[in-house]
């Protein structure tokens, strides 16, 4: 549980096929690994959105309705949460990228 995917397909460069070998022979074997596959970039630049659109075109992350509740003899306003009728935004691109979580680098201000 919590395993990300490139961990899954063999692409994160600290982990070890060696069974033993000590500390030297795990360094030297992590400055050698080369990923699998197609090159992936260390950038992100788009992610998919988290807001929605409703039947009216506006764009939120949740929708509220007004309801009257008449409650002994009073009348009185009450929001109660839309779920029906929203469609999701959808992809949106990132300005500026942001680099991937799975890139083992180190970042720190001089």
């Amino acid at each position: 549980m919590g395993a990300s995917g490139s961990k899954a397909r063999g692409l994160w460069p600290f982990t070890s096929a060696a069974g033993g070998g000590g500390p030297e022979a795990a360094v030297a074997e992590q400055a050698l690994v080369r990923p699998r596959g197609r090159v992936v970039p260390p950038f992100v630049f788009t992610r998919r959105g988290s807001m929605f659109y409703d039947e009216d075109g506006d764009l939120a992350h949740e929708f509220y309705e007004e309801t009257i509740v008449t409650k002994n003899g009073q009348k009185r306003a009450k929001l109660r949460r839309v779920h029906k009728n929203l469609i999701p935004q959808g992809t949106v691109k990132l300005d500026p990228p942001r680099i991937h979580v799975d890139f083992p680098v180190i970042l720190y201000e001089v």
